[in-house]
């Protein structure tokens, strides 16, 4: 995948907000996948998705978003600058 290797760090964006955080490349998902978990402050892939809530249900719509996927600099996993771009709690 973009030539991605396991374990590099990657920068995650999307029109919302971006996240750098370290691959694990796998073939349990399908081609043009990613999946971040949401559980850790970390990684943060809820500042990728909208807040904006589901009129029926009134939960913010963090489930999916399309994402461009692109290498980054090592140093960029230890800058809290560079891993999230939005602030949203």
């Amino acid at each position: 995948m973009l030539g991605i290797q396991d374990g590099q760090a990657v920068r995650v964006q999307s029109r919302r907000g971006q996240v750098v955080l370290r691959a694990a490349v796998i073939e349990r998902t399908n081609p043009g996948v990613v999946f971040i978990p949401f559980h850790f402050a970390e990684a943060a892939a809820n500042l990728l998705t909208i807040d904006t809530l589901d009129p029926q249900a009134k939960i913010p719509e963090f489930k999916a978003c399309a994402v461009q996927l692109m290498p980054a600099r090592e140093r960029d996993l230890e800058n809290p600058d560079a891993r999230q771009s939005r602030g949203r709690y």
